[in-house]
C-alpha cells in the first residue's frame, strides 16, 4: 500500500495549485534550457529554408519535443513531410498517418503554408520554449513517479478528445493511459483498430473527458495500475478501498 499512496500523493503534489508554475519558473531559468532555445534561434536564422532547418537536429528536436513527439527527432524524413503537409486536404500525410500527433503539430505550426517565417515568429518560438518547458517537467515527474509524466499530458489533452475514440487509439499516451487505466491488455495493439474501439467504448464513456472529476478518476486507476504492477501486491483491496472493480470504471 505504500507505493500505491505514494503513487497518489505524487500526482496530488504535482496538481497542486502553484505547482505546475512554480516547476516550469524553475526550468525556464536553468541554463540548459535557454542553451536549448538560444540554438534553436540561431539555427533558424541561419537556415535557408523550411526542409533545411527541419534537418538540423537543434532545430527538430526543439519542435518535436515541444510539441510532444520527441521520438520525432530521430525520424527527420518522416517529420519534414508531416510537419510540412496540409492537415485541411484529407490526402495529405498527416491525414493517412495513425499517429494524430503530427497533424496537431502540423496545424500548430503551419509550416506547409508559412514555412521558415512560422519557426521565426516570436509567439511561436515562446510557445514551443513553453512546450519544451513542460516536457522537461513531465520527465522529472517520470523520475518520481512512474506513469506521472503520462498522466500530466493526459489531463492536458483530454478535453480535446471530442468524444472520438480514434483521437485516443491515435495518440500514444493518450492510449496508454487509457488502455491501462481500463485493464485492457498490451496485446489489444495488434488487433484491427475498430477493435480496439469497441473494446475502449463499451468500458468507457468517452464524454467524461470532459468532466474534471473523471479525468481525475481516469489519472488515478493508471497509476494505481503502474504502483500495483511494479508493487505486485495488495491490488484488489487497493482498488476496492477506491470504489473500482476489476472490471473497469462503472458507469
Amino acid at each position: 500500500m505504500g507505493d500505491i499512496g505514494s503513487a497518489i500523493a505524487a500526482l496530488r503534489r504535482a496538481t497542486a495549485p502553484g505547482a505546475e508554475e512554480k516547476a516550469l519558473a524553475r526550468i525556464a531559468s536553468e541554463p540548459m534550457q535557454k542553451r536549448a532555445m538560444d540554438q534553436f534561434r540561431k539555427a533558424v536564422e541561419k537556415a535557408p529554408d523550411i526542409r533545411t532547418a527541419l534537418r538540423d537536429p537543434r532545430i527538430l528536436q526543439v519542435v518535436t519535443t515541444a510539441l510532444g513527439i520527441p521520438e520525432g527527432v530521430d525520424q527527420a524524413g518522416l517529420a519534414i513531410q508531416a510537419l510540412l503537409s496540409d492537415p485541411k486536404d484529407p490526402k495529405s500525410l498527416v491525414n493517412r498517418l495513425a499517429d494524430t500527433r503530427w497533424k496537431a503539430a502540423a496545424e500548430a505550426l503551419q509550416l506547409g503554408t508559412q514555412g521558415l517565417d512560422a519557426l521565426k515568429n516570436p509567439k511561436v518560438q515562446a510557445t514551443l520554449d513553453e512546450g519544451l518547458q513542460r516536457a522537461r517537467w513531465r520527465d522529472d515527474l517520470e523520475t518520481q513517479q512512474t506513469g506521472l509524466g503520462d498522466v500530466i499530458l493526459f489531463r492536458e489533452r483530454a478535453g480535446k478528445v471530442g468524444g472520438n475514440v480514434y483521437n485516443v487509439l491515435g495518440d500514444p499516451i493518450m492510449r496508454r493511459v487509457v488502455t491501462s487505466a481500463l485493464g485492457l491488455p498490451l496485446t489489444i495493439a495488434i488487433q484491427p483498430v475498430e477493435t480496439q474501439a469497441r473494446a475502449v467504448t463499451s468500458r468507457y464513456k468517452l464524454d467524461n473527458f470532459n468532466k474534471p472529476k473523471e479525468v481525475e478518476k481516469l489519472s488515478e486507476r493508471y497509476l494505481l495500475n503502474i504502483a500495483l504492477q511494479e508493487a505486485d501486491d495488495g491490488g484488489t483491496s487497493a482498488m476496492a478501498m477506491l470504489g473500482w472493480s476489476s472490471g473497469g470504471f462503472s458507469v
